[in-house]
């Protein structure tokens, strides 16, 4: 008999976990003592917070992030055995979305092993309902070329696909690069596209704001390295 994946949603930010977590996610993890994640400090410090501090040492951890290779995630199939019930955690947010552990589902229903959405905080989504953009037809593009010629490539395509289908996108960005981004933005888009930043979300920082192209050219603002979701309707 194998265990249950159970899908547990992490703050964004520094956050007390109460404040963002629902109680019932965070009562499962004092049930669940075996954890693949993707960054091992940053889910101790989550997990003390959350009520488990003094009962770290007694859990299991596995790691699992971009440098993982694709036999050591398929090990992973054993942690399922006798009925054991393993916990999947991101390093902020929804677990499995723009994040790696995405391969540890798809193993888990290639197998056969029932997989648990826990409700939690997610940044796309929460930046997608306070937007004002498109919210009946939106894309989520991921993670944008790092070269800048291709990012603009990238940009002129996105925006075109908004213009044609009426259709929000949606991207992220590494965020030593966000002011990059944000200046290749509105170098590319047209004047009347709208561009919302969602920086810090749920963070008592938090900052959101929609406006178009000629207007954000108009202000002079420096993300710096906060965690920030792009959206464009054109």
């Amino acid at each position: 008999m194998k265990g249950k994946l159970y899908l547990i949603p992490s703050p964004l930010g520094d956050n007390n976990p109460t404040e963002v977590i629902p109680a019932p996610t965070l009562a499962l993890l004092h049930n669940i003592r075996t954890y693949v994640v993707e960054e091992l400090r940053t889910v101790r410090r989550y997990l003390s917070r959350a009520g488990l501090k003094g009962h770290i040492e007694e859990l299991e951890f596995h790691e699992l992030n971009e440098h993982t290779g694709r036999q050591e995630i398929e090990s992973y199939l054993r942690l399922f055995d006798d009925g054991n019930d393993v916990g999947l955690i991101s390093e902020a947010g929804l677990p499995a979305v723009a994040d790696p552990g995405a391969a540890l589902v798809e193993l888990c229903h290639r197998n056969g092993i029932e997989v648990v959405p826990q409700v939690g905080p997610s940044s796309l989504m929460m930046a997608l309902m306070s937007s004002g953009l498109n919210g009946q037809s939106f894309a989520f593009n991921g993670y944008l070329p790092a070269k800048s010629d291709e990012r603009k490539s990238a940009i002129k395509a996105m925006e075109k696909q908004s213009a044609t289908h009426n259709q929000t996108q949606i991207c992220i960005e590494t965020p030593y690069r966000n002011d990059a981004f944000f200046a290749d933005l509105l170098s590319c888009c047209s004047g009347k596209t709208r561009i919302c930043i969602a920086i810090n979300i749920t963070m008592p920082d938090a900052f959101i704001r929609t406006k178009i192209v000629n207007e954000w050219k108009r202000e002079t603002i420096q993300i710096g390295k906060r965690p920030c979701v792009f959206l464009l309707l054109a």
